[in-house]
């Protein structure tokens, strides 16, 4: 058996069809068709139920397919072990954050890392936690950065922060002037919030929820920026870490008492994945950043 027939079969099982699966692949149907029998003939298991309009996976082949991709994922590991020099003068990093950090977090730890490590090339992408937790699991990333709130036991998780979220508003908004405000004052409030497909706003809603109140929500929204941009330029007002109105000479954050909003913020890595010297690298800078942001 080769690395070319568990390749071809994992194919097959992503497409549920041999013709699919081969111009992925790049391969005749006929020659992809052959790789498949011989890896059957050679487990002694009949992989694939050809019988229906699509091909799918026997009882077998489920079995097969988990350590089929198990065995892939180990491989990419050793490939990225034995190219991870130690000096940190070539290497690459694959980073994953959830929106609200975006604004004021991986700037400047972005910046910090680039600076020390130029050589490193980095990829980063924003989504949500849950499709974070999921690509993590998938080795398709090295760390994240989220909240507390993890979701799988095969997910490591390292506290960097506890941030405060706080009301935001304008500069010329009529609460600007406050340092803090109530919950009576909060609950009479107009607001724009993240949508729910984001945990900001499921930790939002928790709060509300624990101090029975109802601010009354007139819109939401699906991104940070368009939050933000209504803030700045409509009487609404939101709620977001403080950090997001710090950096920002036109928001102001008024913080909530005699309670505070706070949630904590963690880098999250697979459990016994990997760690490049970028990586290890990448972890001690964020927990020295979030250190000086805490402090500051």
């Amino acid at each position: 058996m080769i690395l070319r027939h568990i390749n071809y079969f994992l194919a097959v099982a992503k497409h549920q069809s041999f013709t699919r699966a081969a111009e992925s692949l790049y391969v005749s149907q006929p020659a992809l068709s052959q790789q498949i029998k011989q890896l059957e003939q050679t487990l002694g298991a009949c992989l694939f139920d050809r019988s229906g309009r699509s091909v799918k996976l026997t009882d077998a082949g489920e079995v097969y397919a988990r350590y089929a991709r198990k065995a892939l994922q180990d491989l990419e590991e050793g490939r990225r072990a034995l190219h991870d020099v130690q000096t940190l003068s070539r290497g690459a990093l694959r980073i994953a954050i959830t929106p609200t950090f975006t604004t004021y977090l991986i700037g400047p730890l972005i910046k910090a890392f680039h600076t020390s490590y130029p050589n490193i090339t980095l990829s980063v992408q924003e989504m949500s936690q849950e499709q974070m937790e999921k690509q993590l699991l998938d080795d398709e990333f090295d760390v994240g950065i989220a909240f507390a709130e993890v979701h799988s036991a095969d997910i490591e998780v390292q506290t960097l922060l506890v941030e405060t979220l706080a009301l935001v508003v304008n500069n010329n908004h009529p609460l600007s002037q406050y340092l803090t405000i109530d919950l009576q004052t909060l609950n009479e409030q107009s607001m724009v919030l993240l949508s729910s497909s984001f945990v900001t706003r499921e930790q939002i809603e928790r709060y509300c929820r624990q101090h029975d109140i109802q601010p009354k929500v007139m819109m939401e929204a699906n991104s940070l920026s368009a939050v933000i941009e209504i803030v700045r330029h409509t009487q609404l007002s939101t709620l977001l870490p403080c950090n997001i109105a710090h950096v920002r000479d036109e928001l102001i954050a008024i913080e909530l008492a005699p309670t505070l909003l706070k949630r904590t913020a963690v880098l999250l890595q697979r459990k016994g994945a990997y760690r490049s010297a970028a990586t290890e690298a990448f972890i001690a800078l964020a927990h020295k950043v979030c250190e000086e942001e805490e402090s500051g």
